[in-house]
């Protein structure tokens, strides 16, 4: 496998004209994302307050015993078909440009990320680019350390703003000078401005479903809820644990210039994306889990794409720069 370094790669070190020559962004904001800001904080809403309401709603049936293995495959089933959506298109094809592939392949990938009704795709790249910009910084749009006041209550408030808060601040914010690259490319375009319909499929999919092997509406509620809002709910939390966990508790391999750690229960539950002090050392390399035993389900599948032709361009940090960043002491 060919291995070079993240350096030629990272748009936002590459072209540092992105900033001045769209401004702030704001005069594209409206074509850039298929919801208006008001709209954008109504969703976000609805995303942090609908799914608990899910889980509640699911669990009162459990205890009713209105509960079937049909619903827990349906829920495992998209979780793990959703959360590699972000994973591997959202985050590590989109955002950093880790590995290409063909069109049909990218699409997919970006209707998965959809359906995990975590933010339109532009939305969701341009905020993550300025993550890595910014990390645990100022602008750092969800650092649990930027900024944070002293005491036990300032550290509760940045984790809490690092895990969901963020999203409220944030949603308003023209960040649309990151992505220059998404926002010329109109298929990319298509997909994004169609995410409310990929959020709709997420949750009709397993109410279908649901519906149609029971041939009941219980069946199809059922379906709805867990594999619907319960997996959201599951989903959204690992994600946004990324942002918060990862950033207090662990280890750092690396010399990465922010507090991103190592956690192997989210290197498990986000299919990779918890080996996070690795990834913000190497932000565009396709592998996070960079040691043998660091489950990367992510990698282990893009490897497998570009094994049969369907990725190519794969991009893995050389042992030279591993070594040469590598922390003395943890």
């Amino acid at each position: 496998m060919q291995s070079t370094t993240e350096e030629n790669v990272m748009v936002l070190d590459e072209d540092s004209a992105i900033e001045t020559e769209l401004n702030d962004g704001s005069e594209i904001l409206d074509e850039a994302s298929p919801l208006s800001k008001g709209q954008m904080h109504l969703a976000m809403l609805a995303a942090v307050a609908l799914p608990p309401l899910g889980l509640l709603a699911a669990m009162y049936f459990l205890w009713g015993g209105l509960f079937s293995s049909l619903n827990l495959v349906m829920m495992i089933v998209l979780y793990i078909a959703t959360g590699l959506g972000i994973t591997i298109g959202y985050h590590r094809m989109f955002t950093h440009k880790a590995f290409a592939a063909p069109k049909p392949i990218g699409i997919f990938f970006m209707i998965l990320g959809g359906m995990a009704a975590q933010g339109p795709l532009v939305w969701w790249v341009a905020t993550h680019r300025k993550h890595h910009h910014h990390s645990d910084q100022e602008h750092d749009p969800h650092s649990p350390h930027a900024s944070r006041k002293p005491g036990v209550v300032g550290w509760i408030v940045g984790f809490a703003h690092s895990h969901i808060g963020w999203l409220f601040s944030s949603t308003g914010d023209s960040n649309y000078r990151y992505v220059p690259d998404l926002l010329a490319d109109a298929t990319i375009m298509r997909i994004n401005n169609l995410f409310p319909v990929w959020v709709g499929l997420g949750l009709l999919i397993p109410a279908v479903i649901g519906g149609l092997v029971t041939m009941t509406w219980t069946g199809a509620a059922l379906g709805f809820l867990w594999g619907g809002l319960v997996r959201m709910f599951l989903l959204h939390h690992a994600t946004w644990s990324i942002n918060s966990v990862c950033h207090v508790w662990g280890w750092r391999d690396y010399r990465s210039g922010d507090e991103s750690r190592n956690n192997p229960v989210m290197g498990i539950l986000s299919f990779g994306e918890g080996w996070h002090n690795n990834h913000h050392a190497f932000p565009s390399s396709a592998r996070h889990g960079l040691k043998w035993w660091q489950l990367d389900v992510s990698w282990i599948i893009i490897r497998s794409l570009q094994i049969v032709g369907l990725a190519s361009k794969v991009r893995l940090p050389t042992k030279e720069r591993m070594d040469a960043r590598r922390r003395i002491a943890v």
